[in-house]
C-alpha cells in the first residue's frame, strides 16, 4: 500500500502523485538526486494518481489566491476527499511544498502533511517533468498557462489604477529639483556674462528670472531711453527700480560689447527664461498630480514636501508602511548614522523640516512639533494609500490639529481631542465621497449617452449609404437586363438572317461550302462565351468584307463596261460572268448576314446586269 502522496499545484490544475519507492536516507544522496533529472528513472519512483484541471482562468486565479493565503479551496478539497479519504487510504501521508497550506489541510481534513526533505526533492522532479507525467499536456501549453496565471495574479494583487500612479510624482519632483539647480547655474552665468557690459544691473535686480528678462530686453545699454521705460516697468513691476536701471545705464562703467556677443547673451538669457517658465508649468502639474494621488498629505504639509517624502520612500505604499519615527528622520540618514557612530545627538527632523510648521515653532519646540507632524503625516499617507476615493478632508482636519498643537506650545490653550476631530472628518468625508460618486455616475451616464448617440448616428449614416446605393444597384440591374435583352435580340436577328440565307440558297439551288457553313456555328459559340466582344469583332469583320466586295464589284463593272463596248460577245463569257455574280452573292450571304431588303436589291441588280 502506498503511504506517501505528493500534492503539486500547477497553473493548469491540481495533481496528486503516488510515491512508489522512497527511502529518506538514500533520497538525499547526490547520486539519487541526480537520478531525479532522468525521466526514465523518475517514472519508477512517482506515478500520477489523480489530476483535477481548472475549468477557466478565473477558477485558476481563485485557487491560486486561496493557496497563497493558506485556504483550502473547494476544488482541492474535492480532489483530496475522493482520492485520499476513500477506503483504506486514510493513513496516507500527503507531501506539500508550502507548510501553510499543509497545516490548513491537516486542520480541515485530518490528513497528515509533510514538508521539506524527501518531499522537496520529489516536488523538484515533478516540477521538471510535469508535462511528461500528465498525458495531453505539452511543455508549451504548460508555460503558456503559467504565464497567463502569473499575469492575472500580479494584476489582481497590484490593483493597478492609472490615475493614482505615484511614479509620475517621483519623476516630477526629481526634475523640479534638477531644474532649480540648472536655472540657478545658468542665471549666474548670464549675470557674469552681461555684467561686463552693464555691471550695475546686478545690484538693482536680484532675482534670477527677472534679471534674465531685463538683460534680454535692454540688450545694448546705450539704446535704453525714456520710450522703453514703461515696458521695463512692466518687467520689473516697480517704477523706482525701472528709473534706477535707466539712470545706471546712462552712467554705467561697463565695457562696450559687440552685436554678435549681444546676440549670444540674448539667446542664452532667452533659454534661461524658457526653463524658468517650464519650471512653473511643471510645478502646476506636480500640484495637480499630488491632489489626485495624495490629497490628504499635500493638504497637510504641501505638495512639494509630500512629493519629496514619496520620492524618498520609493512609493506612496512604502511611505504608508513606515512608522512615524522613520518618517520624522526621513532624508537625514547620514546625520543619523553619524550620530550613532559618534554617540552624539540624533537628528530631530529630516525632509519635514521644509514644512512651515517647524519654521514657525520655537527652538525648544522644534523637536516636539516635528514628532507630532510626522505622526500626522503617517496617518495622512495611509488614508491616501488605502482609501478607494481619496479626499483632502482628513488632510485639512490633520492640519488644523497641528495648528492647534502649535498654539498650545506657544499659548497653552488645550487642543481638541483626536477622537472628536476624526468623527467630524469621517462625516465630512462620507458626504464628499457621496458627492464625488454622484459626479462620476453623472459623467458615466453622459459618456454612455454620447456613445449611444454616436452609434445611432453611425447606424443612420450606414442606412443612408445603403439607401443611396440601392438606386445605383437597381440601375445596374436594369442596364444588365437591357444588355441581356439586346444580346437575345441580336441572336434572334442573326438566327433569322441565317435562316433567310438558307431559304434563298434553297430557292436559287446554290449549296454552301463546308467552311462557309461552319462559320455561324463558330460565331454562336463565341457569342455564348462573350457577346459584347463578339459583336465588336463581327462589326469589324463585316466592314472588311464589305470593302472587299465593293472592290470586286468595281472590277466586275469595269469588265462589264469593256464587254459592252465589244461588238460581239461569246456565250462562254456570258456563262463565266453569270457564275462570278452567283459566287459573289453566295459569299455575301454566308459571310455577312445582311438585311433582307439589301439582299433583294442586290438580286435585282444582278438580274438586270445579266439581262
Amino acid at each position: 500500500m502506498v503511504l506517501l502522496h505528493v500534492l503539486f499545484e500547477h497553473a493548469s490544475g491540481y495533481a496528486l502523485f503516488a510515491v512508489q519507492e522512497v527511502e529518506e536516507i538514500a533520497m538525499l544522496l547526490p547520486q539519487v538526486e541526480e537520478s531525479v533529472l532522468n525521466i526514465g528513472k523518475f517514472n519508477n519512483i512517482v506515478r500520477l494518481a489523480a489530476f483535477s484541471p481548472f475549468k477557466s482562468a478565473q477558477s485558476a486565479l481563485e485557487n491560486m489566491n486561496a493557496v497563497s493565503e493558506g485556504i483550502v479551496h473547494e476544488d482541492l478539497r474535492l480532489l483530496l476527499e475522493t482520492n485520499l479519504l476513500a477506503g483504506k487510504k486514510k493513513k496516507a501521508i500527503l507531501g506539500t511544498s508550502d507548510a501553510k497550506i499543509g497545516a490548513a489541510i491537516q486542520e480541515e481534513l485530518g490528513i497528515t502533511c509533510q514538508t521539506g526533505g524527501v518531499v522537496a526533492e520529489l516536488i523538484r522532479g515533478i516540477r521538471l517533468h510535469f508535462h511528461s507525467l500528465v498525458k495531453g499536456l505539452t511543455s508549451q501549453s504548460a508555460s503558456k498557462a503559467q504565464l497567463g496565471l502569473g499575469h492575472s495574479y500580479s494584476r489582481a494583487k497590484v490593483k493597478f489604477n492609472v490615475n493614482r500612479v505615484d511614479n509620475m510624482i517621483i519623476q516630477s519632483i526629481s526634475l523640479l529639483d534638477q531644474l532649480d539647480k540648472d536655472i540657478n547655474t545658468f542665471a549666474m552665468r548670464v549675470r557674469e556674462w552681461y555684467g561686463y557690459h552693464f555691471p550695475e544691473l546686478i545690484k538693482i535686480v536680484s532675482e534670477n528670472y527677472t534679471y534674465c528678462r531685463v538683460a534680454k530686453f535692454i540688450g545694448n545699454r546705450k539704446e535704453l531711453n525714456e520710450e522703453k521705460l514703461e515696458e521695463l516697468e512692466e518687467i520689473v513691476m516697480d517704477s523706482a527700480k525701472s528709473r534706477a536701471i535707466l539712470d545706471a545705464a546712462r552712467s554705467s562703467m561697463g565695457m562696450d560689447i559687440s552685436p554678435i556677443d549681444l546676440i549670444n547673451i540674448e539667446s542664452f538669457s532667452n533659454r534661461v527664461v524658457s526653463l524658468a517658465e517650464y519650471r512653473k508649468g511643471l510645478q502646476e502639474y506636480l500640484r495637480s498630480k499630488m491632489n489626485q494621488v495624495a490629497p490628504s498629505l499635500s493638504a497637510l504639509i504641501g505638495e512639494v514636501v509630500g512629493a519629496r517624502l514619496i520620492s524618498h520612500a520609493g512609493s506612496l505604499t512604502n511611505l504608508a508602511k513606515y512608522p512615524a519615527s522613520t518618517v520624522q528622520i526621513l532624508g537625514a540618514e547620514k546625520a543619523l548614522f553619524r550620530a550613532l557612530k559618534t554617540r552624539g545627538n540624533t537628528p530631530k527632523y529630516g525632509l519635514i523640516f521644509h514644512s512651515t510648521f517647524i519654521g514657525r515653532a520655537a527652538a525648544k519646540n522644534k523637536g516636539r512639533i516635528s514628532r507630532y507632524l510626522a505622526n500626522k503625516c503617517t496617518i495622512a499617507s495611509r488614508i491616501d494609500c488605502f482609501s478607494e476615493i481619496p479626499t483632502s478632508v482628513f488632510g485639512d482636519k490633520l492640519r488644523e490639529q497641528v495648528e492647534e498643537r502649535l498654539t498650545f506650545y506657544e499659548t497653552g490653550t488645550a487642543p481638541r481631542k483626536n477622537v472628536d476631530v476624526m468623527k467630524e472628518a469621517v462625516t465630512e468625508a462620507m458626504e464628499v465621497t457621496a458627492e464625488i460618486k454622484r459626479k462620476l455616475e453623472k459623467r458615466e451616464r453622459k459618456r454612455k449617452k454620447k456613445e449611444k448617440l454616436r452609434m445611432e448616428a453611425l447606424a443612420a449614416a450606414a442606412e443612408e449609404e445603403e439607401a443611396a446605393e440601392e438606386p445605383i444597384i437597381k440601375k445596374g440591374k436594369v442596364v444588365l437586363e437591357e444588355n441581356e435583352e439586346a444580346g437575345v435580340k441580336r441572336k434572334k436577328k442573326k438566327h433569322e438572317n441565317v435562316e433567310d440565307a438558307e431559304q434563298d440558297r434553297a430557292e436559287n439551288g446554290v449549296e454552301l461550302e463546308g467552311t462557309a457553313s461552319s462559320l455561324p456555328v463558330k460565331r454562336k459559340k463565341k457569342q455564348k462565351e462573350s457577346p459584347e466582344a463578339e459583336d465588336e469583332i463581327e462589326e469589324t469583320e463585316v466592314k472588311k468584307k464589305r470593302k472587299k466586295h465593293e472592290k470586286e464589284r468595281e472590277v466586275m463593272d469595269q469588265n462589264l463596261s469593256e464587254d459592252a463596248t465589244a461588238e460581239l460577245e461569246t456565250p462562254e463569257k456570258k456563262k463565266k460572268k453569270h457564275k462570278m455574280s452567283e459566287e459573289v452573292e453566295e459569299e455575301v450571304i454566308t459571310d455577312a448576314p445582311l438585311s433582307t431588303e439589301k439582299r433583294k436589291k442586290k438580286k435585282k441588280k444582278a438580274k438586270l446586269e445579266e439581262d
